[in-house]
């Protein structure tokens, strides 16, 4: 799979981001869902920052929590789930300790969600046009003539055809691809500082799919709103990401730059995720195959939460892995991993070294 070169690619995009400074912060981030049937630790342990201009991407496959780890910054966790632990910090505000009407002033004025499915999250009752102006006539003094023209505007700007009738149209009158537009355009109307976008191109196809990407980009560019990506397609976060975490069964198992990432991905699931994408030119071959599925969350194995499909564990007679949880260790650049194989621990001696590695690589 070809990474964009970032430097040559982008090159407005180095003046953006600040490495220093941090946007959003979640730290140490547990949401559980208390069931009849027992405890869903959908995130269990989650941190990770967001800077200003970046775009975070957050992959794994379905029921990994990337969902829910966005529904918690945003507060949107319902019963029977709650936030149990953890710090979600933004411009050095605690997101947990604010009050409801704090918290809505921040939800969609600061912080803008984009949801996986448009068509559903468009009210159906009312015109697009309705809806977009909401937002204004509730976060600025615009007049409803004046909040009417900046919808038209805003709709032309995301690349929807003939803005002023389609304005008046319902939800249903609209196709996928527009639909997503109009989500588009009502999450970017206030100009966040951070937009989180959950699958925003699920369902839709290829063609539509680049369009709604680039256009994503375009206005993260013109606005310098960072965003944080959630998507299970490892193909989208090559094409956009500068950061990337990798979560399974509700933790995060793997957070680099995406360039780290896709050249020296160290865990075996990350490995696995893209062994299993195919590549355009290449000779046609077998796809490599994660085996087994996600974990029931309620009945989540003993020791590291991978190892029942982990081929590294059998092929390294590892037995540590089925036993106790590894913790995080961070690397060159920030790399961070979560893995039996390149962790020591009294009476456990790992079997491979990433800073040996990082040393003959430099």
């Amino acid at each position: 799979m070809a990474i964009r070169d970032k430097e040559s690619d982008h090159p407005e995009r180095l003046s953006v981001i600040n490495p220093t400074q941090s946007l959003l912060k979640i730290s140490d981030l547990k949401t559980y869902f208390f069931t009849e049937d027992g405890i869903v630790k959908a995130v269990d342990g989650v941190s990770f920052q967001i800077r200003p201009g970046e775009v975070m991407g957050i992959v794994g496959e379905s029921g990994s929590g990337k969902s829910v780890t966005a529904l918690s910054i945003m507060r949107l966790i319902g019963v029977p789930g709650r936030i149990v632990s953890g710090k979600i910090t933004f411009e050095n505000r605690s997101i947990l300790k604010l009050s409801d009407p704090e918290m809505r002033s921040i939800r969609g004025n600061q912080i803008s969600m984009i949801f996986q499915q448009p068509q559903s999250s468009l009210n159906p009752v009312y015109t697009v046009g309705d809806q977009l102006s909401e937002a204004f006539l509730i976060h600025t003094d615009l007049s409803k003539k004046d909040a009417w023209k900046r919808t038209v505007e805003l709709l032309r700007n995301v690349g929807i055809p003939d803005p002023e009738k389609k304005a008046h149209a319902y939800p249903h009158e609209m196709s996928g691809g527009q639909a997503q537009r109009v989500m588009i355009a009502m999450a970017l109307a206030l100009k966040p500082k951070i937009l989180i976008a959950d699958e925003p191109t699920t369902a839709l196809d290829v063609t539509i799919q680049a369009q709604i990407l680039r256009l994503v980009l375009d206005l993260r560019d013109q606005l310098g709103t960072a965003i944080m990506l959630i998507t299970h397609d490892l193909g989208i976060i090559a094409e956009t990401a500068d950061w990337v975490a990798v979560m399974y069964a509700g933790q995060i198992v793997e957070q680099a730059s995406v360039t780290d990432l896709f050249e020296r991905p160290w865990h075996p699931y990350t490995q696995g995720l893209i062994n299993s994408i195919p590549v355009l030119g290449e000779e046609k071959k077998r796809l490599d195959v994660i085996p087994g599925s996600v974990p029931n969350m309620i009945l989540i194995p003993s020791g590291c939460r991978f190892s029942p499909r982990c081929r590294a564990r059998s092929e390294y007679g590892l037995s540590i892995c089925l036993e106790k949880e590894p913790g995080i260790q961070t690397f060159q650049n920030g790399h961070s991993i979560r893995c039996w194989l390149y962790q020591n621990q009294e009476g456990h001696s790992a079997p491979l070294s990433i800073s040996a590695n990082l040393q003959n690589q430099g």
